[in-house]
């Protein structure tokens, strides 16, 4: 399993507004592909000189799906958060391979 990462900073002047968009449009579009089996977005807490920074995560079965995203859907829904949040945001991009995941509730004898 592996996890794609995207960190963002975004400016105090649209966060309202870009979480929103975030959760209920964003998101949901990049789960529509049907490539990803969960995601999740997480404060980063640290103190910031400006704005504030989130990391989006979704977990993808394998490279080679991670691959079809960023060939044929990435470009297109990045674009489209460029565009309504021009200079307003700071992105980066991780790939993360889980090696190891501890889940009480599945751990149980």
């Amino acid at each position: 399993m592996y996890i794609y990462n995207v960190t963002v900073n975004i400016d105090d002047s649209v966060h309202n507004d870009w979480l929103e968009w975030m959760k209920e449009t964003h998101i949901p579009d990049v789960m529509e592909t049907g490539l990803f089996i969960r995601n999740r977005i997480s404060q980063v807490m640290v103190e910031e000189e400006s704005g504030t920074t989130y990391s989006i995560q979704y977990e993808v079965k394998d490279m080679e799906t991670l691959r079809l995203y960023q060939e044929v859907y990435a470009a297109k829904l990045q674009a489209e958060h460029t565009e309504r949040y021009k200079d307003k945001f700071v992105a980066f991009r991780t790939i993360l391979r889980i090696e190891h995941e501890y889940d009480p509730a599945k751990d149980v004898s």
